[in-house]
């Protein structure tokens, strides 16, 4: 059964990126969605941008291939014209390799050269492309629209022998739009990645600043009960201090008796601010009204009020005095088994629910709440498990533990051991 302790480990963000699967991203994203990993500097490619680099070198490569081929068949385009097209278009799929480092510089210096060779359009492409993926939107409208409007001089100086103009001009910048949006698609999915990382570690942190927060509530829930006990019998001491101060000459059975309950008293005190070491106690206006805690002599009556709102509950307290049991551990058992009642009554409707606490003094209190799975479908009913991290809370501070998990049947159980000396 999974237990829950009152140390808390650091918790694992799941979305931080397993170093494993680092190299199925590119460079960029793969830095953004693991900070940790990140170094000065430019980030290094991963093996996915490696494939990806050489694939577009090749394309770029293929793509000249076939301009030149076309250009070789063209008479009318002289030799020496070509050949200097064929250099340039060369040089041009070489720079693909830095599309990276420079995409905007890359996508400006493919708009003049894409003027003067044909075997440059694939590269030209490729950097529209990688403009359209890493920089903003009005980077790309800029240089897409002047690659644009510069096809009808391009195609009026170097007409296509096969196809027509207007077929070239409108085969041409289909060819541009389809790649400045297949950037604009990438850059927008992993703009969506990037939100969803930030929400998935906003809503960690909030969830565990909720669950400080119950923490603290808890302490200060127990400060404030324990401040009553504390008031009652601090109340004791000053007033038999003061007799024993205003009646030097009192008989020496009442000095004796006196004297005892100063005793008691102390040593009572003292146990209960064992108790609470460490816990800061809020100031709230619900002091004010000196509320009385219950204990474990009001456990009967907690379950008679759960039979009395429809719930099947059986009781067995095999404590024969409930009185003799320590005032702290006694509150702490009745919260641990209202609590436990509570999360069965919306969790498990229906079902019965068997409370039960054994011990004595020197073995402990136990105390143990267990319902069996609820029949047929059950509502989700929202909820955020702060009642059991006040509870692990509460039974660490007295002393105890507490563990609660699902049970081998289906069902849930919540089980409390508590220190009685």
């Amino acid at each position: 059964m999974p237990t829950v302790s009152g140390d808390q480990a650091e918790p694992r963000t799941p979305a931080d990126l397993p170093a494993a699967r680092r190299w199925l991203l590119p460079s960029a994203l793969a830095d953004e969605l693991d900070p940790g990993a990140r170094r000065s500097g430019r980030p290094r490619r991963t093996a996915r941008d490696w494939i990806v680099d050489f694939s577009c070198f090749v394309l770029a490569v293929v793509t000249g291939l076939l301009a030149a081929e076309s250009m070789a068949e063209d008479p009318n385009l002289p030799e020496p014209v070509a050949a200097v097209d064929q250099v340039i278009g060369a040089l041009s799929c070489g720079a693909v390799w830095l599309r990276r480092r420079w995409p905007l510089g890359l996508a400006i210096a493919m708009v003049p050269v894409g003027l003067v060779s044909n075997t440059a359009g694939g590269a030209g492409l490729i950097s529209l492309f990688t403009l359209a993926v890493h920089r903003p939107f009005r980077y790309v409208a800029w240089t897409g629209g002047v690659s644009l409007a510069v096809l009808p001089v391009f195609f009026r100086l170097r007409p296509d022998p096969e196809l027509s103009y207007p077929a070239v001009l409108v085969f041409t910048g289909l060819l541009i739009v389809s790649a400045i949006g297949w950037g604009m698609f990438v850059r927008s999915k992993r703009q969506l990645m990037l939100s969803l990382r930030d929400r998935a570690r906003r809503a960690e942190t909030e969830a565990r600043l909720r669950a400080e927060q119950a923490q603290r509530l808890a302490r200060e829930a127990i400060a404030r009960e324990m401040h009553d006990v504390l008031a009652h019998r601090l109340t004791l001491l000053s007033v038999h201090a003061g007799a024993l101060e205003f009646r030097p000459d009192a008989p020496r059975e009442e000095v004796a008796r006196a004297a005892g309950v100063l005793r008691e008293s102390a040593h009572d005190a003292l146990q209960d601010l064992r108790q609470i070491i460490g816990v800061l106690r809020a100031a709230d206006a619900d002091d004010a009204g000196g509320r009385p805690q219950p204990t474990l002599a009001a456990l009967d009556a907690l379950v008679a009020e759960s039979r009395e709102a429809g719930m099947k509950v059986t009781l067995a307290n095999r404590v024969t005095d409930a009185g003799a049991v320590p005032a702290v551990v006694g509150r702490t058992a009745y919260r641990i088994a209202q609590e436990g009642l509570t999360n069965a009554r919306k969790h498990a409707p229906g079902s019965e629910v068997a409370v039960t606490v054994t011990g004595g003094p020197g073995d402990g209190l136990v105390v143990s709440v267990r319902n069996p799975a609820p029949e047929g479908e059950v509502p989700h009913v929202p909820g955020s498990g702060q009642g059991l991290i006040g509870l692990t809370v509460r039974a660490t501070l007295a002393g105890g533990t507490l563990r609660h998990g699902p049970t081998p049947d289906g069902g849930f159980r919540v089980r409390a051991w508590l220190p009685w000396d």
